[in-house]
Protein backbone atom coordinates (compact mmCIF):
# COMPACT_ATOMS: atom_id res chain seq x y z
CA UNK A 1 0.00 0.00 0.00
CA UNK A 2 1.43 3.38 -1.01
CA UNK A 3 1.42 6.41 1.22
CA UNK A 4 -0.61 9.34 -0.08
CA UNK A 5 2.20 11.63 1.03
CA UNK A 6 4.91 9.86 -0.96
CA UNK A 7 7.20 12.87 -1.37
CA UNK A 8 10.23 10.62 -1.12
CA UNK A 9 9.25 8.62 -4.21
CA UNK A 10 12.21 7.89 -6.44
CA UNK A 11 12.21 9.55 -9.83
CA UNK A 12 13.22 7.47 -12.80
CA UNK A 13 16.08 9.80 -13.71
CA UNK A 14 19.71 8.92 -14.39
CA UNK A 15 22.50 10.11 -12.14
CA UNK A 16 24.26 12.89 -14.05
CA UNK A 17 27.71 14.34 -13.58
CA UNK A 18 30.39 16.13 -15.53
CA UNK A 19 30.89 14.21 -18.79
CA UNK A 20 27.25 13.03 -19.04
CA UNK A 21 25.42 13.76 -22.30
CA UNK A 22 21.95 13.43 -23.74
CA UNK A 23 18.31 14.41 -23.29
CA UNK A 24 18.43 14.17 -19.47
CA UNK A 25 21.27 16.71 -19.44
CA UNK A 26 19.21 19.04 -21.65
CA UNK A 27 16.31 18.70 -19.21
CA UNK A 28 18.70 19.43 -16.34
CA UNK A 29 20.07 22.52 -18.10
CA UNK A 30 16.54 23.81 -18.73
CA UNK A 31 15.63 23.36 -15.05
CA UNK A 32 18.85 25.07 -13.91
CA UNK A 33 18.11 28.00 -16.26
CA UNK A 34 14.64 28.27 -14.73
CA UNK A 35 16.28 28.77 -11.31
CA UNK A 36 18.91 31.15 -12.70
CA UNK A 37 21.86 28.99 -11.74
CA UNK A 38 22.93 28.16 -15.32
CA UNK A 39 23.54 30.59 -18.17
CA UNK A 40 25.06 28.30 -20.78
CA UNK A 41 23.59 26.63 -23.85
CA UNK A 42 20.97 23.88 -23.69
CA UNK A 43 23.25 21.46 -25.51
CA UNK A 44 22.95 18.17 -23.61
CA UNK A 45 26.63 18.23 -22.60
CA UNK A 46 27.36 18.30 -18.86
CA UNK A 47 30.48 20.44 -18.71
CA UNK A 48 32.06 22.75 -16.12
CA UNK A 49 29.35 25.43 -16.53
CA UNK A 50 26.56 22.91 -15.94
CA UNK A 51 28.42 21.57 -12.90
CA UNK A 52 28.75 25.11 -11.54
CA UNK A 53 24.98 25.58 -12.03
CA UNK A 54 24.21 22.32 -10.25
CA UNK A 55 26.41 23.28 -7.28
CA UNK A 56 24.77 26.71 -7.05
CA UNK A 57 21.32 25.07 -7.06
CA UNK A 58 22.39 22.45 -4.50
CA UNK A 59 23.66 25.26 -2.26
CA UNK A 60 20.34 27.10 -2.53
CA UNK A 61 18.33 24.03 -1.46
CA UNK A 62 20.72 22.81 1.26
CA UNK A 63 21.95 19.69 -0.54
CA UNK A 64 25.49 18.32 -0.58
CA UNK A 65 27.32 20.57 -3.07
CA UNK A 66 29.01 17.90 -5.17
CA UNK A 67 27.79 18.79 -8.68
CA UNK A 68 26.30 15.30 -9.07
CA UNK A 69 22.61 15.12 -9.97
CA UNK A 70 21.18 12.13 -8.13
CA UNK A 71 17.62 11.57 -6.89
CA UNK A 72 17.53 14.30 -4.20
CA UNK A 73 18.79 16.96 -6.61
CA UNK A 74 16.29 15.87 -9.28
CA UNK A 75 13.45 15.99 -6.74
CA UNK A 76 14.50 19.46 -5.55
CA UNK A 77 14.70 20.65 -9.17
CA UNK A 78 11.17 19.43 -9.92
CA UNK A 79 9.78 20.73 -6.62
CA UNK A 80 11.67 24.03 -6.85
CA UNK A 81 12.39 23.74 -3.15
CA UNK A 82 14.44 21.85 -0.58
CA UNK A 83 13.51 18.19 -0.01
CA UNK A 84 13.82 15.87 3.00
CA UNK A 85 14.76 18.64 5.42
CA UNK A 86 14.35 18.02 9.15
CA UNK A 87 12.01 20.01 11.35
CA UNK A 88 13.99 22.46 13.48
CA UNK A 89 12.62 24.23 16.54
CA UNK A 90 13.64 25.69 19.86
CA UNK A 91 16.09 23.25 21.43
CA UNK A 92 17.42 21.90 18.09
CA UNK A 93 21.20 21.94 17.63
CA UNK A 94 23.69 21.45 14.83
CA UNK A 95 24.98 22.56 11.45
CA UNK A 96 21.54 23.15 9.93
CA UNK A 97 20.62 25.42 12.84
CA UNK A 98 23.82 27.32 12.08
CA UNK A 99 22.75 27.54 8.44
CA UNK A 100 19.39 29.00 9.46
CA UNK A 101 21.16 31.47 11.79
CA UNK A 102 23.45 32.61 8.97
CA UNK A 103 20.60 33.03 6.47
CA UNK A 104 18.43 34.97 8.92
CA UNK A 105 21.44 37.08 9.90
CA UNK A 106 21.92 37.99 6.21
CA UNK A 107 18.22 38.95 5.99
CA UNK A 108 18.61 41.08 9.15
CA UNK A 109 16.01 38.98 11.02
CA UNK A 110 18.54 37.47 13.44
CA UNK A 111 21.21 39.25 15.44
CA UNK A 112 22.32 36.51 17.83
CA UNK A 113 25.37 34.27 17.88
CA UNK A 114 26.06 31.76 15.10
CA UNK A 115 26.40 28.83 17.49
CA UNK A 116 24.16 26.06 16.16
CA UNK A 117 21.80 26.41 19.15
CA UNK A 118 18.11 27.09 18.36
CA UNK A 119 17.18 29.49 21.15
CA UNK A 120 14.62 32.23 21.77
CA UNK A 121 16.37 34.78 19.52
CA UNK A 122 16.36 32.41 16.55
CA UNK A 123 12.76 31.43 17.25
CA UNK A 124 11.76 35.13 17.12
CA UNK A 125 13.75 35.55 13.86
CA UNK A 126 11.99 32.54 12.28
CA UNK A 127 8.63 33.99 13.34
CA UNK A 128 9.53 37.32 11.69
CA UNK A 129 10.36 35.52 8.43
CA UNK A 130 7.15 33.49 8.66
CA UNK A 131 5.04 36.57 9.29
CA UNK A 132 6.66 38.44 6.38
CA UNK A 133 6.07 35.49 4.02
CA UNK A 134 2.50 34.91 5.23
CA UNK A 135 3.16 31.54 6.84
CA UNK A 136 1.79 30.52 10.22
CA UNK A 137 4.31 32.15 12.57
CA UNK A 138 5.04 29.34 15.00
CA UNK A 139 8.86 29.64 15.00
CA UNK A 140 9.24 26.07 13.70
CA UNK A 141 11.33 25.46 10.58
CA UNK A 142 9.48 22.91 8.44
CA UNK A 143 8.98 22.44 4.67
CA UNK A 144 7.34 25.77 3.86
CA UNK A 145 9.80 27.70 6.03
CA UNK A 146 12.75 25.84 4.45
CA UNK A 147 11.38 26.93 1.07
CA UNK A 148 11.26 30.58 2.17
CA UNK A 149 14.80 30.28 3.58
CA UNK A 150 15.98 28.87 0.23
CA UNK A 151 14.81 32.07 -1.50
CA UNK A 152 17.12 34.26 0.63
CA UNK A 153 20.57 34.61 -0.98
CA UNK A 154 23.08 32.67 1.10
Amino acid sequence: MQSTDDVSAKLDKPVLKEGSTGDAVEELQELLKKYNTYTGAIDGAFGPLTKKGVIAFQHRVFLKEDGIVADNTWRALFKGAPVDMPILKKGSKGDLVETVQNILKSSKDYNGAIDGEFGSKLERAVKKLQERTELPHDGIVEDRTWFELSKIPH
